[in-house]
């Protein structure tokens, strides 16, 4: 499972997703993780669906999506391209911490998860 992050600091989830200008992506393989590498996002585009839907192209290696705000549309465009969005719950949460808390949820995952979990084991 590769998760990607809207993040400045490599530390903390603190971006919204329409302005990241880099994310992070790391994978979850079994029960420990790894960095992948950071993605580059930095183009400016005006026109508001252009810029999602080039958001959404830098983030073609990842099954799920974490960030600090999505709005509704940009949320259902991620969706739409088989990416899991997901809104951090606290302000600066720590990527290390969402990481294991996603590790933690493979023991009894949600619907979402499974889909992901299933698509791997193919």
């Amino acid at each position: 499972m590769k998760i990607a992050f809207a993040t400045t600091d490599d530390i903390h989830v603190n971006q919204h997703f329409g302005w990241c200008k880099e994310f992070t992506l790391y994978e979850i393989i079994e029960n420990e993780f790894s960095f992948l590498k950071k993605v580059d996002s930095s183009i400016e585009i005006e026109d508001e669906i252009d810029k999602l839907t080039y958001k959404i192209e830098c983030l073609e290696e990842s099954d799920v999506l974490v960030v600090q705000q999505i709005g509704p549309k940009a949320s259902r465009m991620v969706q739409s391209c088989g990416i899991f969005p997901m809104q951090t719950s606290n302000e600066n949460e720590k990527i290390e911490d969402i990481l294991n808390k996603l590790i933690k949820m493979k023991e009894n995952p949600p619907i979402w998860m499974q889909r992901l979990l299933v698509n791997e084991q193919q």
